[in-house]
């Protein structure tokens, strides 16, 4: 069937130009289905015209009419937030979305767009005239969700993401906000009424600051791993991203904010290195396996000959370890085993019963017990090298082995 008969089957309805061109959308570029449709009429002799009320469409019902009023109230919505780009989704009446599809198959249209899009591409260059900011279908920092059957918007306001490095001075600081697992926050006797396992974290002196600034509504944080509560993180730093959600601001101090943070938590963390970042890049960050090293202080239980630390050495750098899942936090984590390999070990101290390991292993290695074997769990591990149990007194992590690092 020619295209021109089909307008003619499709045309013995009422069809305004927009839904005429609509059947033939992807015949032809540089034209509006309005265009498209007045010159697909144009070409059928005897064609009828569009209806004179819009509203007697048989698919629309008017209404591309009321363009204009949904960019309007658009635009009225979005003028708390700093944006540069957008995207337009819509919600049509589902009686005029099978109409369109009972037409097609009808006449037997191949060429279509359907009313959706449409509506979300007209009523998107409307609102780059009236905001002077472009469509972005990737990444838009915010999505206008238009329900046409009510007149009513939602925004779908993309979060801000900042990136930095910490470095964590104390050994009773959590990297993220703990809540109390048996109130989840809401406050009990576990948790001293507080509703969280600890007064403040890492998160606690940077996020709600990025907040503040953003005048966002929530904060997340996200590290690349994180070290024990009882461990410092030294060197290098971890770095981290920090997410916003709703930001109404996208431009920020990120030094001003940098600053305010470190004046806050001195002595504490270190804040350094603030930059703006992605999604993209907050997904690298919480996945990645990047090595780091450590330096572990252990205390022996009893008298050993110092020569096995050379054995120690010989028995674990290079090779791999096989570890099941601590005890200590085996009630959150499923019990399973893990091969990491130790990359290198040195022996940096030694003052009688007390070492101190340099250790540089795999992302997810467990250190504390690589050191004291943990009931068996971990092998080959330090004590049981030595043959005298021992225990942790201090861990610091020294270094990320990451890119930027």
């Amino acid at each position: 069937m020619s295209r021109l008969e089909i307008a003619g089957r499709a045309l013995e309805r009422p069809l305004c130009n927009h839904c005429l061109g609509r059947l033939f959308a992807s015949v032809s570029r540089g034209l509006s289905n309005d265009q498209r449709g007045a010159l697909v009429r144009s070409s059928l002799p005897d064609a009828p015209q569009p209806p004179a009320n819009v509203s007697d469409c048989h698919v629309c019902r008017g209404l591309f009419l009321e363009l204009e009023k949904f960019a309007e109230l658009s635009a009225k919505d979005s003028t708390d937030y700093e944006f540069s780009s957008f995207l337009v989704g819509t919600k049509i009446d589902t009686e005029l979305t099978e109409r369109e599809e009972v037409l097609w198959a009808e006449v037997g249209a191949k060429d279509v767009e359907s009313i959706k899009s449409e509506m979300n591409r007209e009523i998107g260059k409307l609102l780059e005239k009236r905001l002077q900011k472009t469509v972005d279908f990737t990444n838009p920092d915010i999505v206008f969700l238009i329900d046409t059957r009510f007149d009513r918007i939602v925004l779908d306001v993309a979060p801000l993401f900042v990136y930095g490095r910490y470095r964590k001075f104390s050994r009773g600081l959590p990297q993220t906000r703990w809540i109390c697992r048996e109130c989840r926050g809401k406050g009990c006797p576990r948790c001293g009424g507080k509703g969280r396992m600890y007064d403040s974290s890492v998160q606690d002196h940077i996020g709600p600051i990025v907040m503040r600034h953003a005048l966002g509504e929530e904060d997340f944080f996200h590290g690349m791993g994180r070290e024990d509560i009882d461990a410092r993180m030294l060197g290098n730093g971890r770095p981290f991203v920090v997410e916003v959600r709703r930001p109404k601001k996208r431009t920020i101090n990120l030094l001003q904010i940098e600053i305010e943070a470190n004046e806050g938590a001195k002595g504490v963390v270190e804040i350094l290195g603030l930059r703006m970042s992605n999604r993209s890049e907050m997904r690298g960050i919480k996945e990645s396996t990047h090595p780091k090293t450590y330096r572990v202080s252990v205390r022996f239980l009893g008298d050993f000959d110092h020569g096995k630390l050379n054995e120690v050495v010989t028995s674990l750098a290079e090779k791999p370890i096989s570890q099941q899942t601590p005890n200590r936090v085996a009630h959150r984590r499923a019990d399973l085993e893990r091969v990491r390999t130790i990359r290198s070990i040195v022996v940096e101290e030694v003052k009688g019963r007390e070492v101190v390991f340099v250790v540089e292993a795999d992302s997810g290695t467990y250190i504390k017990e690589l050191m004291h074997g943990d009931e068996g769990r971990t092998r080959p591990n330090v004590a049981e090298i030595v043959g005298v149990p021992c225990e942790v007194v201090a861990l610091d992590v020294i270094g990320i082995g990451d890119k930027e690092s």
